[in-house]
């Protein structure tokens, strides 16, 4: 996959997880376990639809989805759901494709990491892919008030930047990024065809 920056691009920003990180199947089989062990049920499309959400706003959805209500508390699913991604996130592999144009604008443009992860598990994964020496900004679920589709993610991660946000691009794999880039008044790159996310 040959990709470079679109023209007059001043600063990058990176999702995560299904962009940077290849972390989704393991995601998907940590909300799985999380369900089996509390009587819910979950499928892809379901986690496709939330991808760029906090765990603790899925948990809930999952709660309301399977009516759980009084029977788990969202602490409890999500407790659950990242024990089993922190026993298998050691084999979360890069996406090469992306972590290309890390590398090649590494000290030459300012980037930034802008997710909607849990800020350890964020902080883990660009570990166990080693990326974290390439990002000094990192704006995780735990840093803003409002979530993916609102754009604050990416405005925070511009304002440190120290960039205009429509000099900006960002590379993302959810809807509900893509409409936090747009709506943040960014360009935005899809990356779901640049790789086989395998789930």
């Amino acid at each position: 996959m040959q990709y470079d920056i679109k023209p007059g691009v001043r600063g990058l920003i990176f999702d995560l997880d299904g962009t940077l990180a290849d972390t989704m199947p393991y995601h998907f089989h940590g909300w799985q376990k999380a369900c089996q062990k509390f009587g819910a049920t979950i499928n892809p499309a379901f986690l496709r639809k939330h991808t760029g959400s906090p765990g603790w706003i899925i948990a809930n959805e999952i709660i309301n989805d399977n009516k759980l209500n009084g029977n788990v508390s969202v602490e409890e699913i999500l407790e659950e759901k990242l024990k089993s991604f922190y026993e298998q996130q050691q084999y979360v592999k890069p996406i090469e494709a992306v972590v290309n144009i890390v590398k090649k604008y590494y000290g030459i443009l300012p980037m930034a990491v802008g997710t909607g992860g849990h800020r350890l598990a964020v902080e883990r994964t660009l570990e166990v892919t080693s990326l974290r020496q390439y990002f000094d900004i990192i704006i995780t679920a735990n840093d803003v008030k409002n979530f993916k589709p609102h754009p604050e993610t990416f405005l925070k991660c511009a304002e440190l930047m120290g960039v205009e946000p429509k000099y900006i691009e960002v590379f993302e794999d959810g809807e509900l990024g893509f409409e936090a880039a747009i709506e943040a008044g960014m360009m935005v790159t899809d990356v779901r065809s640049w790789y086989d996310s395998g789930w």
